[in-house]
């Protein structure tokens, strides 16, 4: 039986655009400023590019791509949230893109409402549901399904065995 206790559950809530979505903070490595970006020819267009972090590559998605949205330029507000994703047997870490990081909360997940079948903006297998945070809907996102992608473990892996940073 769970406590009420145990149905809480950290988050760090963002801004991408005028919506607003959580991860679990369990996920959440750092949060950075936006130092320069080395783009990566023929990169898929999401990523953006890798960074620098500590000596190791850090492949960093470009969030509002990502989603379908148009890019726009970084803000003094923009960040990136580094998360360690699952990638099946492995852990790897990204960098993503954000237009804002707005707070750390406590959502109890028995009140996160079923992510709705029918047509969406996002996909739902990105979405674990919906919570309310004041006037705003927060969008809860499944990170190790968003950002697992194929071409971020392939980027990284062959960055470092290329051309490591030293």
């Amino acid at each position: 039986m769970k406590t009420l206790e145990s149905d809480l559950d950290t988050c760090l809530i963002f801004k991408i655009d005028r919506e607003t979505f959580g991860v679990n903070v369990s996920k959440v490595v750092e949060i950075l400023e936006v130092p320069h970006i080395t783009k990566i020819p023929k990169a898929p267009a999401y990523i953006r590019g890798v960074i620098n972090l500590r000596g190791t590559v850090l492949p960093v998605v470009d969030t509002r791509i990502k989603f379908g949205l148009a890019p726009v330029n970084d803000t003094a507000s923009t960040c990136i949230i580094v998360l360690s994703i699952d990638c099946g047997a492995e852990n790897t870490t990204v960098g993503v893109l954000v237009d804002e990081v707005k707070a750390v909360l406590e959502i109890n997940e028995s009140t996160l409402a079923a992510v709705p079948k029918i047509g969406g903006k996002y996909d739902s297998e990105y979405l674990k549901g919906f919570t309310s945070q004041g006037d705003d809907f927060v969008m809860m996102l499944n990170i190790d399904k968003v950002f697992a992608s194929k071409d971020i473990v392939n980027l990284k892996d062959h960055m470092a065995a290329t051309n490591p940073i030293a």
